[in-house]
């Protein structure tokens, strides 16, 4: 049977057991995270954010929220901005709206979610839930999700950009099967985001839609960068190669974000984080050397060699 990463951590082979420690003082003074210009404002973000797909979706009680509210904390002390949501996850926009109020950190973060229906009427109410259940004024970025019902939906967010409720807006898909109507959609209109799929054993994204990215001027974000538990279950039983030291990789979600932010065309990833060691395991992929281009070649012919 596969381990799960909370598996591989406590049997010490994705890291030391000094990396977990609980208090995020010690790792506020390892330095701030590395971040990347959104392009078309020069607004800056820290590479790796917080995905809330699944890990988010079904929170009721106050048992379920206290972990997530911990983490959220540590996130926002050690320096994490990027909360990326929907409104198809489930209870996520709640828990991330409740909690975020709560901890008193919305001015420190950047809040992104989805529109995610058909028709203008049906997306605007859609979109007006979202500021409710986040709890706030203005979104930092909402995107097409799954470039469902685009122009539509394009239309409306760009009426809300114009009115100052929505920052940036975008495009999003985790499906192969839709790169062709992306790109085209890319190539079309003007957004600030994308979002797309893409892990070091799921590199099709870069053949077009990351090069289109940086031509047309547009940020990245990621998404399923551990390739939805694929590439834990790969490295099961493998120890770190050393020369992994090469670019201060710490453990194997470190070696699978190194890979993706090192990409020159890539803004942040956003790996599901529902646990504060994973905060600071995955914040970690944020500080320190990334692999350069040859590196990320001998990271590619590593896994694919498993």
């Amino acid at each position: 049977m596969p381990l799960s990463r909370r598996e591989l951590l406590k049997a010490g082979i994705t890291a030391g057991a000094s990396l977990f420690l609980p208090s995020a003082g010690l790792f506020a003074q390892a330095g701030p995270l590395i971040q990347r210009k959104i392009p078309s404002t020069g607004e800056s973000l820290p590479i790796i954010g917080i995905g809330t797909a699944r890990r988010y979706e079904a929170v009721t009680t106050e048992a379920e929220r206290a972990p997530l509210r911990e983490v959220l904390r540590q996130f926002k002390e050690l320096g994490g901005k990027v909360i990326d949501s929907s409104p198809t996850y489930g209870t996520a926009e709640t828990v991330v709206g409740d909690l975020v109020s709560e901890l008193k950190i919305r001015d420190a973060l950047f809040i992104a979610t989805k529109v995610s229906t058909s028709g203008r009427e049906a997306g605007l109410a859609q979109l007006e839930r979202s500021f409710k259940l986040l709890r706030t004024p203005k979104i930092d970025l909402i995107a097409v999700h799954n470039i469902r019902d685009t122009r539509t939906q394009l239309r409306a967010l760009s009426e809300l950009k114009q009115a100052g409720r929505v920052r940036y807006v975008g495009i999003t898909t985790s499906f192969e099967k839709q790169y062709q109507e992306f790109e085209q959609t890319m190539k079309a209109e003007t957004l600030d985001f994308i979002q797309v799929d893409y892990a070091l054993d799921n590199r099709k994204a870069d053949q077009k839609i990351l090069p289109l990215a940086a031509d047309r001027g547009m940020a990245v974000m990621i998404n399923l960068p551990f390739g939805r538990g694929r590439l834990f279950n790969a490295v099961q039983g493998q120890k770190l190669p050393p020369w992994a030291g090469e670019f201060d990789c710490a453990s194997w979600a470190q070696f699978f974000l190194k890979y993706i932010v090192s990409h020159p065309a890539i803004t942040c990833a956003v790996p599901g984080m529902a646990k504060v060691e994973y905060v600071i395991d995955n914040l970690g992929a944020a500080r320190g050397r990334l692999p350069d281009a040859a590196m990320r070649r001998r990271m590619e012919s590593f896994i694919d060699g498993l």
